[in-house]
Formats: C-alpha cells, sequence, structure tokens
C-alpha cells in the first residue's frame, strides 16, 4: 500500500509540474518545465550524498575506527544482501542517522556520536537496519525525486508570479485583468505549497517501508522501536545545531523540533504510529 500510495504521489507532482509549466508558457513552459527537473535530478542523482555529507561534517571510518560499529553494519549489510556501504560518523552529539548514495553499490550510512552513546548494541542494530533499508528499498532515489520537483515547482511559482504580475504568458483570447491575475497568482502560491505536501508524504510512506524492512533485517522489531522512543525524546532535549530543512527527509528522526501546525509539513510520520506498527510485529 505504501508503495502504491508512493507511485500516485511521485505521479501528482509530475502532473502537477506539468500544469505550472503550461500556466507559465503553454506548450514551450511544460518543455521548459521537463527539462528543468532533468538537470535538476540529474545534479541530485550523482551529486547529492557529497553534499549532504559535507553539509554535516561526516567523516569516513574504517573497522581499525569503530571496530563494533563497523561490524554491525557489515554483517547487517550481508543480512541484507547488499554491498558494504561506506561507514561516516557525524561529530554532532545529538542523536541520530541516515543513508545516502544514489544506489546500493555506492551507498553510506552515517551515525553521529550521540546515537552511539544513547543505544544499546541492539537499538543501533536496529536504527542501522532501517537505514540499509532505506538503501534496499532505493528510497534515497525517490525522496530526491520528490524533493527535486517539489524544489522545480516552487522555482514555476516564483517565475508564475511575477509573469502574472507583469502580463506574460497571457494573449487577448485568454482570461485577462483581475481574474486572470488573481487565478495566476493563486496557481503561484497554492502549486508549491501543494507539491511541499506531496513530497512529505511520499517521505512518511518510506519511512514506515523502512521501519519494517530494518525490523525484518535485524529481527528485532521492537529494538527499533524502543530506539525510535529514546531517539524521539533526545533529539528534542539536544537539538542539532546544523540541521536544514532540505536534508531532514534523510535522518531517522525528523532533526527540526515542532509540533502543531508544523507537523503538516513534517517529513516524518508521527512517532507513536511508527512505534505501534513495529509493536504489532513482535511477533513476525
Amino acid at each position: 500500500m505504501n508503495r502504491l500510495k508512493t507511485t500516485l504521489l511521485l505521479s501528482l507532482l509530475t502532473v502537477l509540474m506539468v500544469i505550472m509549466g503550461s500556466a507559465i508558457g503553454g506548450r514551450s513552459g511544460m518543455v521548459f518545465a521537463f527539462v528543468m527537473a532533468l538537470g535538476m535530478n540529474f545534479f541530485s542523482y550523482w551529486f547529492s550524498d557529497k553534499i549532504v555529507l559535507r553539509m554535516y561534517g561526516a567523516q569516513e571510518v574504517g573497522e581499525h575506527d569503530y571496530p563494533d560499529f563497523y561490524g554491525m553494519v557489515r554483517r547487517l549489510a550481508q543480512q541484507a544482501g547488499l554491498p558494504m556501504p561506506k561507514v561516516y560518523i557525524i561529530p554532532e552529539e545529538s542523536p541520530n542517522a541516515f543513508a545516502t548514495g544514489r544506489n546500493p553499490r555506492h551507498a553510506a550510512v552515517a551515525a553521529t556520536q550521540g546515537i552511539l552513546r544513547i543505544l544499546t548494541p541492539e537499538e543501533l542494530e536496529g536504527v542501522m537496519a532501517h537505514e540499509l533499508a532505506h538503501v534496499q528499498n532505493r528510497d534515497i532515489l525517490v525522496s530526491t525525486i520528490a524533493a527535486t520537483f517539489a524544489g522545480a515547482i516552487s522555482m514555476l511559482g516564483n517565475m508564475l508570479q511575477w509573469g502574472a504580475m507583469f502580463g506574460a504568458g497571457r494573449s487577448d483570447d485568454e482570461d485577462s485583468g483581475a481574474g486572470g491575475l488573481i487565478g495566476s497568482l493563486a496557481m503561484a502560491i497554492i502549486a508549491p505549497i501543494a507539491a511541499m505536501l506531496i513530497q512529505m508524504a511520499v517521505s512518511r510512506s518510506r519511512e514506515y517501508l523502512a521501519d519494517e524492512a530494518g525490523a525484518r533485517i535485524c529481527g528485532r522489531p521492537r529494538a527499533l522501536a524502543n530506539a525510535l522512543r529514546k531517539l524521539h525524546s533526545a533529539s528534542q532535549m539536544i537539538p542539532m545545531q546544523e540541521a536544514r530543512p532540505a536534508s531532514a527527509h534523510l535522518f531517522i528522526v525528523n532533526p527540526l523540533t515542532g509540533g502543531g501546525l508544523a507537523s503538516l509539513f513534517s517529513t516524518h510520520p508521527p512517532m507513536e504510529e511508527r512505534i505501534a506498527r513495529l509493536e504489532a510485529m513482535t511477533g513476525f
């Protein structure tokens, strides 16, 4: 169900982008929007992993640096049928972890120093199994595409907003005057918000899948549930200072704090629901 939901949401993003391109410049606008999306996806696919690892000051480590942690990742990768990913440590006390890389053969997993300190070996194993599940499900590619489409739609929204104010893209035969201007401005505002909500929904669907697959890889759904409970509390007490909204979806728990209306725009599902689903798997 979550995979079908992801496919439908990505399709909605595609349709929304085509509509935005058409609103800006008709058929030529659609072509421009499509080419822009291809270019942004190409760049993100090849370079996003290097950018995010550098952004958080992640340092690659080997077995001689962190023998227990490195050996754990290697064992889980073997259980998941994956190549050994590169392993990184982030010099950050806020407990968290993420996976990145364009495909399983070029993947990396990163964990903060804080997460190594507060979790038991079994809980840490559940977290790293979750991250390897993202690699296994190619979630990094999916989330990159969703984020890139949302960013492109936001850019098109800005273009449409300026075009509407200065009369670009309208002819005498098209709607004009206040009605046409209001309609274009409304689309310029609503479409980027809709794209952002769709991107967040894609990210939340992939988190549920990674929780389930990660629990099966390590064989300890309750350990992963306990880890999520600890990380949720600890990350709020020790917020990540360098957290960026553009990369928040990568982490196992949202590094950005906020409740109420902000939860609508969260890249992660409600923690209570994630824990409940994992605990329901205990007897699998």
